[in-house]
Formats: structure tokens, sequence, C-alpha cells
């Protein structure tokens, strides 16, 4: 029978070798994972897998070593050091597929998750989250956390009563993510960007000052629609201003469709009860022939460097791992499916007080690529669009460089030509290309 849960019958549902799925971010359950580092000797090779922990904790660090542990799928700042000394291992992925990637090499799976009080009916929600867990409710045993201030929401995150092991209560409010303020810089990126968005457009956005940015640009728009993996505080500012509705999209129209949110408490309270928002499982959100069942899909990333051929390193700084794929490949992917699909990656053009230019002839040793030439679409810095994706690497070369920093024009288009990219006989015409730019 389902009940609530003592600390005692809590770990004796931790069998040795139990994989226990936390979902991203505020579906962390921290009085849960309290109760099992105050008893972690108890425990026998229990994993904990999740992306995008919030708290660092003493078996993140490696504390608890043969008793609890953590593979991670997206590095955090809870994580990242853990991570370099060797004690976290780090899963490639790509967003979309965690749910079969857990399912296909996890021995006992284990879900503990955050979720709101029960409805009048049974059903909890998994609030700001259906992500990755959410694939699992029914299929395997649940351990809930209960905290009145996770939001009611509405998808494929609703876990019965009768679906669940049983739970702890547990009031907290959520953490927030605050959006940095968006510097001229952003501003100009995002103008790029906006000129490009059209009435009934749908949109896939993420967190930072650029995303930020074009969503305050857009507030005159109408009609847009969003399917995008995370939402946060720009989409409450679109839906107040009258911008979304969401009526042209093919698919759940009508409807803001994620997977995940993670903003301020503006956000939460936004999610509240709102069945204008579904959530439903990343498998479904980020699947790239999903979403190009979308016409007019506009998905909008960031990345650290691109090289001249179009590959963009987003989860690497300086050769140094720093998150994980995440959700940039599968939208990139689903932007090339879509008709008439638009995808912008967007950076700086420069770093270290505009010493060095993230438009390299070669990605920085150690850095791993994320966004394939072959599906990259467009990059964005604040000189401008550079439309790579159909273009020859000639043409890609000449287009990256148009958008470099002008201190970096020349030693990139010589570097090009001598790695052959460029003719050397062409130089004359890739300038007036740059200049005219």
């Amino acid at each position: 029978m389902t009940k609530h849960l003592s600390e005692l019958e809590l770990m004796a549902l931790m069998q040795p070798g139990t994989d226990l799925i936390i979902p991203i971010a505020n579906g962390e359950p921290h009085l849960l994972l309290d109760l099992l580092e105050a008893n972690y000797e108890q425990l026998d090779h229990v994993i904990v897998h999740q992306m995008l922990a919030l708290r660092e904790r003493a078996y993140i660090r490696g504390e608890m070593k043969g008793h609890l542990s953590h593979t991670s799928y997206f590095l955090s700042g809870a994580t990242r050091n853990a991570f370099r000394s060797g004690v976290v291992d780090l899963v490639p992925n790509v967003f979309n597929e965690v749910p079969r990637l857990l399912r296909e090499t996890l021995r006992r799976p284990v879900v503990m998750a955050v979720a709101s009080l029960p409805d009048e009916h049974g059903y909890f929600s998994l609030g700001t989250q259906a992500d990755y867990v959410s694939e699992f409710i029914g299929k395997v045993p649940f351990i809930l956390e209960v905290n009145r201030y996770m939001p009611r929401t509405f998808g494929k995150n609703q876990v019965h009563m009768s679906q669940i092991e049983g739970y702890v209560e547990h009031d907290a409010f959520l953490a927030e993510e605050k959006c940095p303020v968006s510097n001229e810089k952003d501003k100009k990126i995002a103008s790029y960007i906006t000129s490009q968005i059209q009435n009934g457009d749908t949109l896939q956005v993420g967190i930072g000052a650029v995303p930020n940015a074009v969503m305050s640009m857009l507030r005159d728009h109408r009609d847009l629609g969003i399917h995008t993996e995370m939402l946060t505080d720009g989409i409450v500012d679109l839906v107040a201003s009258g911008a979304v509705t969401g009526m042209n999209k093919c698919t759940h129209q009508g409807k803001i469709v994620t997977t995940f949110a993670y903003g301020t408490q503006r956000l939460y309270e936004f999610l509240h009860n709102n069945p204008s928002v579904e959530f439903l499982p990343v498998s479904m959100v980020n699947d790239p022939y999903e979403i190009a069942k979308e016409d007019n899909i506009v998905s909008i990333n960031a990345t650290t460097e691109v090289d001249l051929y179009g590959q963009c390193a987003s989860e690497t700084i300086a050769g140094n791992y720093y998150s994980s794929t995440g959700g940039q490949a599968d939208f990139a992917r689903a932007v090339q499916l879509s008709k008439n699909g638009k995808g912008f990656i967007c950076m700086y053009s420069t770093l270290k007080n505009d010493t060095m230019s993230r438009i390299k002839l070669n990605l920085t040793p150690g850095s791993v690529v994320t966004t394939s030439k072959n599906e990259v679409d467009c990059i964005v810095t604040e000189y401008g669009i550079a439309k790579l994706h159909g273009k020859s690497l000639r043409e890609r070369a000449e287009a990256l460089i148009a958008i470099a920093h002008p201190k970096f024009r020349d030693e990139l288009r010589s570097e090009a030509m001598a790695a052959g990219i460029l003719p050397t006989q062409g130089g004359h015409l890739a300038t007036e290309m740059v200049e005219r730019s």
C-alpha cells in the first residue's frame, strides 16, 4: 500500500546496485538525497544518474565511494570539479536519446523526483519537469518528494498514487535562475536573429543574455508558437504581450510545449495550473522528426567557438569539458528536416577583451564538436549572420570571416588560404566580400 515513507522504509528500497534516476534542476529531491547521504554506509554501489545537478554533495565529490556515487549526463557547477578530479563519470548523449540510453544501460532503475501535492484524483505532477524521468512513469519504481511549492503542471508528467513506492514531504522554495542583463553585443546579435523571425513562427529558445534579448524584441510579433526543451522567464513576457498564441502550429496547436522549466518564481507562478503549457518527455520534445513536423521552426542556441568548416564546440571551453551536448544537436538536425526551418547558433566574435577570435581555422585542441558542419545552419556574431547550410567550404570560410572581429579577418583569410580552404589566387575577391559585409 502506498504511504508516507519513513527513513528506514526508504533505505529498505535501496537494493545493492540500484540505479537512481534523478530529474534535472528543480526535480532534484533534496530531502531524499540528504537521507541517503546520512545513511550512505547502508548502501551498496548505488549510482545516481542525473543531468544538471543543482547541489554539490559529498557523494558527488567521491566521498562515499562504493556506497553512493554520481554519473552525469550534463555537467553543472555542482559536478564540474568532481568530473575533472575523476570521481564523476560523464556519459556522452544527445538529449532526446537519454531515456532510451537509461533504459538500455541501467540494471535496477528507480526514479526519485520532486512532485506537487496530489490532486483530488490521487495524481501528483512532476511540476517543472518531464525531461527523461516521465518516460519511466508506470514502468519502474517511483519515490516522490512532495513539495507544496512545486507548481502543478500538465502533460505527460502525471504520476498516480498507485504508481509510486511512497513519498516524503519537504516544502522548500524552488531554485531560481535569473537571466543575465543583455549588453549591447547581445542586443546586436539578437537584432540579427529577430529580423529573420516572422509572425506565426515556432521558437526554441534557451536561457542566456542573447535569447533573453531576442524575446524582448518579439513582443510586437503575433501568433508565435513555442516548442522548446527549456522554458524560461522570457516566455512569460511574450505570452503577456499577446505575441505567443501557438495558433499557427502544426502540432499541439495553441499549446506551449516543453520538457522542463527553469527560471524565477515568476515563471513558476505562471506554470501553476496553466493548461496552455504541456510538459512532454524529452524523447518527444527533442526528437528531430517530431520537431520537424512544425513548419517554420526557429532554433536559437549558443556556442563557444566555431572553425572555418562550421563545426561548433558548444560543450567545452578552451578544450576543457564544461557541460555536454544537451539539445543543440537535436534542434540543429530538426531545422534541416523542417519546412522553412531556421537554426541560429550565437556567440561573441572574440573573448578575453578582443585578444582571441572565437572563429578559428581549427578548433582549440581538446575541444569537442557538438554541432557538426553538416547540420549547422547559421552562425551569428555581433557582426552579422553567416549562412552555412548548403554552402561549399570556400563559401563557408568567406561567410565566417565576414562575421569575425575585423582585427582577425586578414589572419583568418591567410590561414584559410594556407590550409587550401580559400584559393590563393582568389584573395582579392574574398577581401572584397568581407569589406562589403
